[in-house]
């Protein structure tokens, strides 16, 4: 079972032919109401490739909440750990994206503010299951629940995205950290682990960051695929797939849920990682952060066609 104790939102979609800049003003196209938040994301990307998931989390007393939670509601996540706030509304996220796929997000709470540790009261947590997190709600109230599951057995993920300079004792119920490029170098940085203004690659932020905390760091290099490295020094790399981008505003997302479906159904590291990868790439190929987030079978289909990136 993996448990993801995050946000809930609705993306709000503009394609544009550029990201605008500072104090400009840029035609967009109509824009469109799709589900997000990093929460749902990766509990929807866990459930379509194979897992058994529950969402806790919070919604708006609005019209946004049954938008925000259609696409977990249709694949079969439970739900029962969300929570309607009256006088709060749905989180939002705004998001304009360019051809290439690039984006820009503003990110408006609402809901997900209250989103605290009682929610996850009900919840139970055993040996083999997995607590998913992210960093869109209380980082206190996340590592208050990471604490309890840790006690009951399981194993906890963090991607810690949206960045935030957390202490290394703030990782000690955690076993697997997810980042991007950017966020290890952040990370290597605030922990001291990495010379200021050293020229160092991902596997090596990744290396000194994992033995630092001693847990296992995974860095997602977007085309580049992702390296991970264990604190006993071990460094695994698997690329990522050939693919055209549309929109990559759920990459990330779908990678950390199908990563989290990976490990919890027993895969080792380098497997769970190389689906987590083609899944990514899968998840660039339609507008909309949960729109194109593969099943498994196109997963498996994806990653025997051998169309990975060098």
């Amino acid at each position: 079972m993996i448990t993801v104790f995050g946000s809930i939102n609705v993306d709000l979609v503009s394609r544009v032919a550029r990201l605008p800049r500072v104090g400009e003003t840029l035609p967009g196209s109509d824009v469109v109401a799709v589900a997000g938040g990093k929460g749902a994301n990766q509990a929807l990307a866990a459930r379509r490739a194979g897992a058994a998931g529950r969402m806790i989390g919070a919604v708006g007393d609005d019209s946004f909440a049954a938008v925000a939670l259609s696409g977990l509601d249709a694949a079969g996540v439970d739900l029962s750990g969300v929570a309607r706030r009256a006088r709060f509304a749905t989180g939002l996220a705004i998001i304009s994206v360019t051809d290439s796929g690039e984006n820009a997000i503003v990110l408006s709470p609402g809901a997900n503010r209250t989103v605290d540790r009682d929610l996850a009261a009900a919840a139970r947590f055993a040996p083999g299951d997995l607590l998913l997190l992210q960093m869109e709600v209380s980082e206190a109230e996340s590592l208050a629940v990471a604490a309890r599951a840790r006690l009951a057995g399981a194993r906890v993920m963090l991607s810690l995205a949206p960045f935030r300079p957390l202490p290394a004792e703030a990782f000690t119920d955690v076993d697997v950290v997810v980042v991007n490029a950017g966020e290890a170098a952040d990370l290597a940085g605030h922990l001291g682990v990495v010379a200021p203004g050293a020229t160092v690659g991902p596997s090596t932020i990744a290396a000194a960051i994992a033995d630092r905390l001693g847990l296992t760091v995974v860095v997602t290099l977007g085309g580049e695929g992702v390296v991970a490295a264990t604190p006993d020094g071990t460094v695994h790399r698997v690329p990522a797939l050939a693919v055209t981008p549309i929109d990559t505003t759920g990459a990330g997302d779908t990678f950390t849920g199908v990563l989290a479906a990976g490990l919890s159904a027993g895969l080792d590291l380098a497997a769970a990682m190389a689906r987590a990868a083609a899944a990514g790439s899968l998840a660039c190929l339609e507008l909309g952060a949960q729109a194109a987030m593969p099943s498994a079978a196109a997963i498996d289909r994806a990653l025997a066609d051998g169309v990975a990136v060098p």
